[in-house]
């Protein structure tokens, strides 16, 4: 692609980036999408909470078909990674990839999280192979019954065990060796909700099949489970906009408003780098709305004044702008 300036920049090529890819080549703007390989929907064997597929599907998969899709309509995906993004006094943004300036008018910033993954033996090979899971939500109801173990060291934990209660009854909080930082009441809903609660290393993980079935822990107690959640939290992999100055809340994740909106003029980001639900519907529907908010701007058209209690007021017309008042309550 030449050099000249892009419309959009597209940083990440995970769902929200390829949903962004999907829509920005739809509506025929200049962009490209650079895409690191990271993102954590390869690592899911398979989604069933991802609405359109009934018998569920593999996160490979699915990226594969909206690349497929993307790239059906035009849309320019290069791999790399981008290790700068500066903004000239022109507005322009600068991003390098593998040495080279990009110029881009806007930037979406789509790189989501990096989970903090559990200390166990072997844990790389057990996470590829999508033994530990992250996302109750998403597969909790896979669960149903089953026999639990949850790691975690804090209320994240507790709180990811309590909601899996809607699902077992058999659950184990699990820190690994770590001290477990929970209050005395939170100990007291663990406890009220019949969480059973362990702080002790563990010396093996036992894997039989696809399954971790045990934790063999230092004392030589061997304890089983039929499925295990690492709940240990995430880091956001915001360090590119950290240079703009832009708005970032306490876990890191970039703050927007309702069109996706950084606090830099001309960012916007979606999806889990965004702090909101990290599900794959939610940020294909953040990537939906920053590309419209994209190319709604690119072509002059205002965005919606804010309120005065700096909340944005949304509906469908504040970003279809393509049709008259008129038309659209015939619609």
């Amino acid at each position: 692609m030449p050099r000249s300036v892009l419309d959009c920049l597209v940083i990440g090529g995970g769902p929200a980036g390829l949903t962004a890819a999907i829509y920005l080549a739809r509506y025929r703007r200049r962009f490209q999408v650079v895409d690191a390989g990271r993102s954590r929907a390869v690592l899911i064997p398979t989604s069933h909470n991802h609405a359109g597929f009934p018998e569920g599907i593999n996160g490979r998969v699915l990226l594969g078909r909206m690349t497929e899709q993307a790239r059906k309509y035009g849309a320019h995906i290069v791999p790399g990674s981008v290790t700068r993004l500066e903004r000239r006094p022109d507005g322009v943004f600068l991003a390098t990839l593998d040495g080279e300036p990009i110029p881009a008018r806007t930037i979406l910033l789509a790189t989501g999280v990096v989970d903090r993954e559990p200390e166990l033996p072997a844990v790389s090979d057990v996470i590829r192979r999508g033994l530990v899971r992250h996302c109750g939500i998403c597969d909790g109801y896979e669960a149903m019954g089953q026999r639990v173990g949850v790691i975690g060291q804090g209320n994240s934990g507790l709180h990811e065990a309590l909601f899996l209660r809607t699902y077992a009854s058999d659950i184990t909080l699990l820190s690994l060796g770590r001290p477990l930082t929970l209050t005395a009441e939170e100990r007291r809903q663990a406890a009220q909700a019949e969480i059973a609660v362990v702080e002790e290393p563990v010396r093996r993980v036992v894997v039989e099949g696809d399954q971790v079935r045990a934790l063999n822990m230092l004392s030589g107690v061997c304890r089983s489970f039929d499925v295990l959640y690492a709940a240990l939290g995430s880091a956001a992999r915001s360090e590119l906009v950290r240079g703009l100055d832009t708005h970032l809340d306490d876990k890191g994740c970039v703050v927007t408003d309702e069109h996706q909106r950084s606090s830099t003029d001309g960012l916007f980001a979606a999806g889990d780098v965004v702090r909101s639900l990290d599900q794959i519907s939610v940020a294909m529907g953040q990537a939906a709305i920053a590309a419209t908010a994209i190319h709604n701007r690119l072509r002059g058209v205002p965005s919606p004044r804010e309120a005065p209690d700096d909340t944005l007021s949304f509906s469908p017309q504040d970003l279809c702008t393509c049709c008259s008042p008129l038309d659209a309550r015939r619609r």
